[in-house]
């Protein structure tokens, strides 16, 4: 045989993709934990759930919810995430059949960031119009004087019981004035069918609100961890401000007494029970991928047992004391005007809009705080879409690792945030608010608890309750006595507990969803709206067996083979791990192929 001729050619090894980043400290990982769980709904929605629901009572069944559901989910996420280093879907490497799993939790963060920047960009319109003085929603405004003339009267309008504050029975008060008419423009619309016009000032809002969140985001968790320094920590400084000053404030006993007021007889129903429930999973942000996605930036050693224990109940004791801030001037609001507290009490959008708007401007120096609360909502609203967004971006980049490139990853932001922009200008028409409850209400609702009780089901009983907690306690390593007999509940928890009590939180959000229509206000909402509503849960929900057929496709043999084949998890599982363990590296395999005639 002949020598070859020349020097051996070298193998081609392929361009190493950029490797994912990480958090440069773990308080930067708290921070972005807490702000994603802190939403919006901890402000509006926790209160008025406590009062409806019995008061002080109310944090029997709460806590009795977190700790049987929402720790035990909000470990699962925050572990699953830390030990694959990967987002919602690739983390499913894991166990093929459930990929689809993760792809619903991709389709529910869209559709919720679709609506949640149209909250903050109200927000924005709020915070603008509160650098006037008087207030443009308050009585002090003299286009508001012929709202203001005489005393209260009280009414039902859009959704809510409130003061109204001019003569007849049948107008508004001028807060709500200022939120129907000039911010919505909801009086010019007839319902779902007929969304009108956009309304350009807030359509400029949202603009600017998707322009935050891009610039915040452009160099991924570097920037917005920078930006979280200020956005985590400061809601949490204006709740304790406000609580000060309403606890100075005529009347707020009387709206704290209504707050906390018992009522025993509230446990025996299931409404407050899966009130609880609901409360704990969307307030810990459970099942839409954005927990996995930032815990996918640790450390591998990260304690996660432990920063689970502060986040989840930091947060939910952040809700309780919450409520004194809201109820503490809404009580002022109610001995000004000479009224119950029920009737000025409220939640959603009724309460951040126009009643505490309301009961803000009748304190003295009223622009002052208006702006400490709409800086409040905006930092909470910052803080969640960005847990939403990271989920959405660590999800694609994780199957497309050549988009991990900066300049390619800031187009892919450039694009989803553009998408979600344009997408989201139905909502700021005239009859945007429609869209806005339907969405709101259909795609967090029963599709989301289903993709969280499979996630629970998948881990336990596919992966291996056993094999997950050997996970847990290798990321650990020196695991303390305390962290052994908390993994020992959380096991139980797993297997049993968890995913009962899921069951229970979704046949009886079946039977409330069918039993109560959906309404805003007065409207009710046609056959073929609630359809679609339906349709978009259904389509969350389809992606789970959708996607395990084609992982037992791809296998081979019977289908009890190609079962227990789909289960098992795949090498790449194993080798990402054990580099993360170890710190092995792979050889690119490669072959020399030579032609000619010896």
């Amino acid at each position: 045989s002949q020598p070859w001729p020349g020097p051996l050619p070298q193998p081609e090894i392929p361009a190493p993709n950029p490797p994912q980043e990480t958090w440069a400290s773990k308080y930067k990982f708290l921070l972005s934990c807490l702000g994603y769980c802190m939403g919006l709904g901890n402000v509006w929605r926790f209160p008025y759930l406590c009062y409806r629901n019995g008061g002080g009572i109310f944090l029997i069944p709460y806590f009795i919810m977190l700790l049987v559901t929402g720790l035990p989910l909000f470990l699962m996420e925050l572990s699953l995430g830390q030990y694959g280093a990967a987002g919602p879907i690739t983390v499913w490497k894991c166990c093929p059949l459930l990929k689809g799993v993760g792809v619903a939790m991709l389709i529910v963060s869209s559709l919720v960031s679709l609506y949640y920047n149209v909250i903050i960009a109200w927000a924005f319109y709020y915070l603008g119009s509160s650098f006037q003085s008087p207030l443009p929603w308050s009585c002090d405004a003299p286009w508001n004087a012929d709202l203001c003339q005489v005393a209260p009267v009280t009414v039902t309008c859009w959704g809510c019981v409130l003061q109204n504050t001019s003569g007849s029975a049948g107008r508004d008060s001028a807060s709500e004035v200022f939120w129907n008419e000039q911010v919505l423009g909801v009086t010019h619309s007839s319902g779902l069918g007929d969304p009108g016009p956009v309304q350009w000032p807030l359509a400029l809002c949202l603009l600017a609100a998707w322009i935050l969140v891009f610039l915040c985001m452009l160099k991924g968790i570097r920037s917005s961890g920078k930006v979280l320094y200020f956005t985590a920590p400061f809601p949490y400084l204006v709740i304790l401000i406000l609580i000060i000053r309403g606890a100075t404030l005529d009347g707020s006993l009387n709206g704290i007494r209504f707050y906390l007021s018992s009522d025993w007889s509230r446990l025996q129903s299931a409404q407050v029970w899966s009130d609880a429930a609901s409360q704990i999973f969307y307030s810990l942000g459970i099942g839409f991928g954005g927990l996995l996605s930032t815990a996918s930036y640790n450390e591998f050693d990260n304690n996660v047992i432990r920063d689970t224990l502060v986040i989840a109940i930091g947060n939910c004791c952040t809700s309780f004391f919450a409520g004194f801030a809201i109820f503490s001037v809404l009580g002022h609001m109610a001995w000004r005007k000479q009224v119950p507290v029920g009737s000025v009490a409220d939640s959603g959008p009724g309460l951040a809009f126009v009643a505490y708007p309301e009961a803000l401007s009748l304190l003295p120096g009223s622009p002052f705080w208006s702006i400490f609360f709409f800086l409040m909502l905006l930092t909470l609203g910052v803080d969640t879409l960005f847990g939403n967004i990271e989920g959405i971006t660590t999800a694609i980049l994780d199957e497309f690792l050549a988009l991990r490139d900066w300049r390619r990853k800031t187009a892919l932001l450039g694009v989803l945030c553009t998408s979600f922009y344009l997408l989201g200008l139905l909502l700021v028409t005239q009859g945007g608010i429609f869209w806005f409850t339907l969405i709101d209400t259909y795609s967090t609702g029963f599709g989301l608890i289903i993709v969280t009780l499979f996630m629970c089901l998948g881990i336990a009983f596919c992966y291996g309750v056993n094999q997950f907690c050997r996970d847990i306690v290798d990321m650990i390593c020196r695991c303390p006595p305390w962290c052994s007999h908390m993994l020992g509940y959380f096991r139980v928890c797993w297997a049993f507990f968890t995913p009962c009590l899921l069951l229970f939180t979704l046949i009886y959000t079946f039977l409330d969803m069918y039993s109560v229509p959906l309404r805003y206000g007065t409207y009710k909402y046609p056959a073929w709206g609630t359809s679609l509503g339906i349709c978009m849960g259904v389509l969350t929900c389809l992606q789970i067996p959708l996607w395990a057929a084609v992982a037992l496709c791809y296998e081979s043999g019977t289908l009890s083979d190609r079962f227990q084949k789909a289960i098992q998890p795949l090498r790449s599982w194993r080798t990402a791990t054990a580099q993360d363990v170890a710190g092995d590296v792979i050889d690119v395999p490669f072959t020399i192929t030579l032609t000619g005639s010896d």
